[in-house]
């Protein structure tokens, strides 16, 4: 069953083509606070390019975008961040000769009174987000080239909710991650439910959407097969969803 109330954000109908070629042709989704929803497929499914239409990367050629209720235009990436959009890439697009706190407020840096870099004020403000989402990291004055997966993703992650997320976008977050590393990465995402976020998950791995998401929607050339609660089907239900284009009984 669907959740109830105003989603977060909603995505009507939202098509677009590349060179005559439909890379999304009429896909509807939706995310609300305190969920994780999952996006699934084959590479070229469509789920990258239906997410960067939401996160400012492309502008699709048709359709709606709803946030919390309310129509919004989405031009560029400066767009989603107005409307409390964030994206954490594979890459994590962090500067590995930079230690947290430089890389949380890279670009937004703190400044004293006297118009210099306030370090301290910094350090001291990505001391209390980490309280928030990881009370275990400790690695605050070393480069993050020098953290585990794990720990770099939390460094993303709080760059992103310090500045005020409702919604995030994550793309394949324990992707060449260890078993302790993915968990931690689990444990990330449960805190960040309980705070209310919601959050799209784009994934290839069945077992991370298993544990991870509320809900799945399955993508296959362009289009949308259906949508499932991660709770009333199983691993081989969402399989035949990717590779055959099968609805089960309960998608929606």
């Amino acid at each position: 069953m669907k959740p109830q109330g105003v989603p977060l954000v909603e995505m009507r109908e939202i098509s677009i083509a590349f060179g005559g070629v439909k890379a999304v042709d009429r896909v509807s989704i939706d995310l609300y606070p305190g969920e994780v929803v999952g996006l699934l497929g084959h590479n070229g499914a469509g789920k990258s390019t239906l997410i960067k239409c939401l996160s400012g990367a492309y502008q699709a050629d048709a359709g709606e975008i709803y946030v919390n209720g309310a129509r919004a235009e989405i031009r560029n990436p400066r767009d989603a961040r107005a409307l409390n959009i964030e994206t954490i890439y594979q890459t994590l697009a962090l500067a590995d000769n930079l230690d947290a706190a430089s890389n949380l407020f890279l670009g937004r840096e703190l400044v004293s009174g006297f118009g210099m870099v306030d370090d301290a004020a910094m350090e001291a403000e990505t001391r209390k987000i980490m309280a928030r989402l990881n009370p275990n990291f400790a690695k605050f004055k070393e480069p993050v080239s020098a953290l585990s997966g794990g720990q770099r993703q939390s460094v993303a992650i709080a760059r992103a909710v310090y500045f005020d997320a409702k919604i995030l976008i994550m793309d394949e977050p324990t992707a060449a991650l260890g078993p302790q590393e993915t968990q931690m990465v689990a444990e990330l995402i449960q805190e960040l439910k309980r705070q209310g976020l919601g959050i799209f998950l784009i994934e290839h791995d069945i077992h991370a959407v298993m544990n991870l998401c509320d809900r799945a929607v399955v993508m296959k050339n362009g289009q949308k097969v259906g949508t499932v609660n991660v709770g009333d089907v199983t691993d081989d239900d969402i399989l035949g969803m990717i590779i055959m284009g099968k609805k089960p009984a309960q998608a929606y």
